[in-house]
């Protein structure tokens, strides 16, 4: 029987001040004893450790493996719902909705070059460099819907990607400026702790961040942080700064997932002779009629 059972069933037959007082106290020390909590369990857990990923064997966390991301960046890096691509193609191509990766969800475009971006979103089924198989550029190679390996050592690290069989090399020492604009940029890393920063500078303005216009100048200058969270996870930010597009720098973030399929690889997917007809089919000679 629980105390304040046992309170209750207290006979009520002496009604003596001495009595009263005794169940009083009584029900005091039942109440008590219900409030009471453990010390114990109110101490707080100890956090679990900090994942420590494997190590290479010189000792830097190790990123190899084949990783993608899984989210509506490519698209658009921004929030966005669902809507109709190429009527044509009715709902094969439409434009699946998501969830933005912008921090603070705003992209901080100058006012002149907001107009630029809209006109880029107006025209994007003629104007995305994608469709021309351009290589896609730092950082949206590494969120198009297409995997990507990393290979590592020591001084080089590398990275290739699926989609225009594109790839960089990331100089982990003997950094140097980058000697001209490239497509995929010209990187240089460091690690900081457990994360690799890659800072990417000497690209080429022919890309854009996303299919929905987002885009950038000569003068873009990328910062990026590889982490390992989790066997088979990648924490990714970057950092964008482009002063003649943007009025300040802003950042994006995602998680990248390595791919665990039966013999996981890349698959060649050389786009460019996709693209031939649209880019030059104009060109073409024309049969003279006899």
């Amino acid at each position: 029987m629980s105390v304040m059972a046992d309170v209750y069933c207290v006979p009520m037959y002496r009604s003596t001040s001495r009595s009263r007082i005794s169940i009083a106290v009584a029900a005091a020390v039942a109440i008590s004893a219900m409030l009471t909590v453990d010390p114990a369990a109110q101490a707080p857990r100890p956090l679990a450790p900090a994942y420590r990923a494997p190590r290479t064997a010189d000792g830097k966390p190790d990123l190899n493996g084949i990783w993608q991301a899984l989210n509506t960046a490519n698209w658009n890096l921004q929030d966005h719902s669902a809507s109709q691509g190429p009527f044509e193609f009715g709902a094969m191509f439409s434009i699946p909705g998501g969830v933005g990766v912008v921090d603070g969800k705003e992209i901080p475009y100058k006012p002149e070059m907001l107009a630029k971006k809209k006109e880029n979103a107006a025209n994007w089924t003629k104007l995305d460099p994608e469709l021309k198989c351009y290589m896609p550029g730092v950082p949206r190679a590494t969120y198009m819907p297409y995997p990507f390996q990393i290979v590592q050592t020591p001084t080089q690290i590398l990275m290739a990607y699926e989609f225009a069989s594109a790839v960089r090399t990331i100089y982990m020492v003997d950094h140097q400026e980058a000697p001209n604009d490239f497509w995929m940029g010209w990187s240089n890393g460091h690690w900081e702790g457990d994360t690799l920063v890659v800072d990417v500078t000497g690209l080429m303005p022919n890309t854009w961040f996303d299919r929905a216009g987002n885009f950038h100048s000569d003068a873009l200058h990328v910062v990026e942080r590889y982490t390992r969270t989790g066997p088979d996870h990648l924490t990714y930010e970057a950092t964008i700064e482009d002063v003649n597009v943007f009025t300040r720098p802003w950042k994006i973030s995602m998680p990248l997932y390595r791919r665990l399929d039966t013999n996981a690889q890349l698959v060649e997917y050389k786009c460019i002779e996709f693209a031939e007809e649209l880019m030059y089919g104009h060109l073409r000679r024309q049969p003279v009629n006899p």
